[in-house]
């Protein structure tokens, strides 16, 4: 313990708290759940008890969804999430249920899954077998479920992508657990800009999940474990190769930059610059004038940008909306800022889906009233939330950039 207070009470900088409450007005939990006692409270406040003595830990700290809005809101840059999520972390000794080693698992539930995606997908959508997770494990029975797919990125990848030796210069790809068993058409997607671009695509030697799903469910050491695995992957590729590390997930490239080093204890400073969001990547490389992007004229959408909480924290929202915004068909509308509610796993678990519903509300609603086409946001979770709640389909912004995109001019524009 004395060990934990030295290491954290600097870092976390909790100490520099004003007791402004500028969290508690952003916290999207505290507004519609009463049993939370907010950001200020569970963080700073809470953790100067803590720290004396282990038993004022509250369990009510459970109902925090990590979204750090609390921390982009806060003047004295308080690290108020990383507080709350190691105390859970560091006090919470109750055993790890079932259910959340099973949503913690991504990587071992989409290797089972995979074969039988068709069989999974229909039996997933069942009534009857929802009511028997519901009752059994937790699960609620309204969550839908994101489909799996019958052949995963990895495969495709290796047997059927384009030669990727061809081209000089090459990024490499972290794919994440949800391109790679539940829609490799993003990452297909993100491929086919790179290569228009000018760029090869290589995958990292190994790759594990972020790990963002086995913190959350208070996993620690299988996620450390995980961690580690892909920071050797990560180095090899930035430090070894010269190669920049682009995602096509926010909350993976958020897990892996900062909830590593300030929740993991594993120090990426070395890769952490060259680790981003592909728009990010590409938005640059625009702006530098190091190349040139050419879309389709015949293409029209209108499309909404959500703004996923991790994707806020990073400050990368201005990438993928500058992206969008270059498209000359594109009819473009920035949502107003809010928590979707869904929080990854946060929203499945039974006791918290009223909750995670009541959160997205507002932001449900207005997406119903602008007559679009499509929802933008770089996190799949907020796809799954969004999809789930209203009638609109949502897209990463990598896959409506490759829609529009001219591939064969912007080929042309940009040959070496």
């Amino acid at each position: 313990m004395e060990e934990y207070q030295k290491e954290n009470i600097s870092r976390d900088n909790f100490e520099q708290c004003i007791k402004c409450t500028v969290c508690t007005v952003y916290c999207p939990v505290l507004a519609v759940n009463p049993d939370y006692p907010g950001p200020k409270q569970a963080g700073p406040d809470g953790e100067r008890y803590r720290l004396k003595n282990p038993a004022f830990y509250d369990m009510a700290l459970k109902y925090c969804l990590n979204c750090k809005r609390c921390e982009v809101a806060c003047p004295s840059n308080v690290k108020i999430g990383d507080i709350i999520q190691r105390a859970r972390l560091t006090y919470d000794k109750k055993p790890v249920k079932l259910r959340d080693r099973i949503l913690a698992e991504t990587d071992v539930m989409g290797s089972l899954v995979t074969p039988f995606a068709p069989i999974a997908n229909f039996a997933l959508g069942l009534k009857p077998v929802k009511a028997v997770m519901d009752a059994t494990i937790g699960v609620d029975k309204h969550r839908t479920f994101p489909k799996y797919t019958g052949k995963k990125f990895v495969s495709w990848f290796r047997k059927d992508a384009p030669d990727q030796s061809a081209y000089p210069e090459k990024v490499a790809y972290f794919h994440g657990c949800y391109v790679n068993y539940n829609y490799p058409q993003l990452g297909k997607d993100f491929v086919t800009i790179m290569n228009a671009i000018g760029y090869g695509v290589e995958l990292l030697e190994k790759e594990k999940c972020c790990g963002v799903a086995k913190i959350a469910n208070r996993l620690v050491d299988r996620a450390r474990h995980d961690a580690k695995i892909n920071l050797d992957s990560i180095r090899h590729a930035v430090l070894d190769k010269k190669m920049p590390l682009l995602g096509t997930s926010s909350t993976c490239m958020f897990t892996m930059r900062d909830e590593y080093p300030h929740l993991l204890g594993l120090d990426n400073a070395d890769v952490r610059p060259d680790m981003m969001l592909a728009t990010v990547f590409i938005y640059r490389l625009v702006e530098e004038g190091k190349i040139k992007l050419a879309f389709r004229p015949d293409f029209k959408m209108r499309v909404a940008y959500h703004t996923a909480c991790h994707m806020a924290k990073l400050g990368w929202n201005v990438y993928s909306t500058g992206l969008l915004k270059m498209i000359p068909g594109l009819d473009f509308v920035m949502l107003e800022s809010q928590c979707c509610g869904i929080a990854g796993t946060y929203g499945f678990k039974k006791e918290n889906y009223p909750t995670s519903q009541a959160i997205g509300n507002d932001l449900f609603k207005q997406i119903e009233s602008l007559n679009l086409d499509v929802v933008a946001t770089d996190c799949e979770t907020c796809k799954w939330q969004i999809e789930m709640s209203t009638s609109v389909p949502v897209m990463n912004p990598v896959s409506i950039i490759a829609q529009a995109l001219d591939v064969e001019k912007t080929k042309q524009l940009n040959q070496h």
